[in-house]
Order: C-alpha cells, then sequence, then structure tokens
C-alpha cells in the first residue's frame, strides 16, 4: 500500500504548489514601528485598533547530522523591529487564508514610517510563527477572542525555517472503511518540518479514499519534496487510522 500512497501525495504536492502561490500574491501586510513596549502601551495600541508585533530573523540549523529532531535556532537574531498591525487587515487576510493555514503561508510586509505614510523603511517577506498559546497559531484573548500579538520571522531565499504544517485529510466520501461504520482517528493533524523559506508548504495533504477499516497512513508513507526536512525520529508513527466504532455492550 506504500507505493500507492506515496503516487498520490506526489501528485498533492504539485497541485498544492500553484495553488499556494496564487493565494499569497493577494496581501501585503502594513505595519509601523512601535518604539517601546510593555502592557500600557501594547493596551494602547490595541484600543486603537491595531495589535502589536514583532519580526526578526532567525535562521533553523540541524545541530547532529544523525538526529533530524535537533533543529535548534541560531545564535544571532538580526533585522528585528517591534511593529504594530492594523486589526482589521489581520482579521482580512485570517478570514481569507483560514486560521489553520495562517503560519504556514508566508506574506509580504512593508514597514512604513507612520500610518498612512508612503515612507517604506523595510520590507520583505514574513512567514507568522506561534506565540505563547502552543494550542493556536496566534496569541488570542480567552473571553473576546480578539488577537493580542503576532510574532513574524522574515522568510528570506535561502534561510531554513521550522513550520508546522497542517494535515489535510481528502476523500472522506469515498472511504471505505468509513462507509462500513468506522472512524477517522486523526493522530497527527499537523507535522513539523524544516523548509527552505521560498519553499513552504501550506498544508500536506491525505488522500484516505481507499483506506478500509485499520487501515492507517504512517509517516513514511507520505512522499513531499525534497527539500523539506521531516522532524521526526520515528517515520512508522501513524498520521492517521480507520478505526471501527465500538459496539455498545
Amino acid at each position: 500500500m506504500s507505493k500507492w500512497w506515496r503516487a498520490v501525495a506526489t501528485t498533492a504536492g504539485g497541485l498544492r504548489s500553484t495553488e499556494v502561490t496564487s493565494r499569497r500574491s493577494y496581501f501585503t501586510i502594513q505595519a509601523i514601528p512601535r518604539e517601546v513596549s510593555g502592557r500600557r502601551v501594547s493596551s494602547r495600541d490595541r484600543a486603537q485598533g491595531r495589535i502589536p508585533a514583532v519580526v526578526f530573523s532567525q535562521n533553523y540549523v540541524q545541530s547532529k547530522p544523525e538526529d533530524p529532531t535537533s533543529i535548534v535556532a541560531s545564535s544571532s537574531v538580526s533585522r528585528k523591529f517591534l511593529l504594530t498591525t492594523e486589526r482589521k487587515q489581520i482579521k482580512t487576510i485570517i478570514d481569507s487564508v483560514d486560521l489553520p493555514f495562517f503560519c504556514s503561508t508566508t506574506f509580504p510586509l512593508q514597514i512604513r514610517a507612520g500610518s498612512g505614510s508612503s515612507t517604506l523603511l523595510e520590507s520583505g517577506k514574513v512567514l507568522p510563527i506561534k506565540a505563547s498559546d502552543p494550542s493556536s497559531c496566534i496569541h488570542k484573548d480567552e473571553e473576546t477572542g480578539k488577537i493580542l500579538n503576532l510574532v513574524f520571522v522574515w522568510a528570506e531565499d535561502g534561510t531554513k525555517l521550522r513550520v508546522d504544517v497542517p494535515v489535510v485529510f481528502k476523500g472522506e466520501h469515498e472511504c471505505p472503511g468509513l462507509k462500513k461504520g468506522g472512524y477517522l482517528n486523526k493522530i497527527r493533524p499537523s507535522l513539523k518540518f524544516l523548509c527552505p523559506a521560498e519553499n513552504i508548504p501550506q498544508k500536506i495533504e491525505v488522500d484516505i479514499s481507499q483506506l478500509d477499516v485499520e487501515d492507517k497512513v504512517s509517516l513514511h508513507d507520505i512522499d513531499v519534496h525534497p527539500a523539506w526536512k521531516l522532524l521526526s525520529k520515528n517515520e512508522a508513527i501513524p498520521v492517521c487510522k480507520v478505526k471501527a466504532t465500538p459496539v455498545d455492550s
């Protein structure tokens, strides 16, 4: 069954590249500098309809050649800016690309001298990364749901970045195991990769249309772009499995 899965994954990857390129061209995030940080300053910015943000350069490297999970951030951090972004624009972007894919999508960023200013201070391509809440792509207020902070890294060509890529399961309506009353156990909703900044996948598609009850898809069954390094020691770990629905006694 492994060969069939590899063929499907390769085909999906080709389609995915075209889709991501077209979707990423719509938005350029606009930001302005903020000289100081702190709760009071951040609260004032949020009250004005802006979201505190930071962007910096960060390159990830594999410290141990034999261990694919030994990914560490390089010691040097440069091109760091404290910023604010417009809440309305960020909300529009998230609504358009869907929240699960926000932190696996790169965006052009323009830093201007002030709100409405034509003076461009810095520009480049950035990748949103997870903030303090590991369960969410972005840091939100638990009560209001408003975005509290954003963190970006410069996604410069030639650098490698650690990306948590969402897994999308397709073919559920055709899946023999689900038609028989089974259910899909989504074991790995996302996969961690070390990717070149110029070639970051927005999602990984897994086709389950041929799975029967007790069939599974493991990490080694998914063939991806050779430039993407999967950050897992054990590629036999299942990504999903069709399980039989328990019968009530």
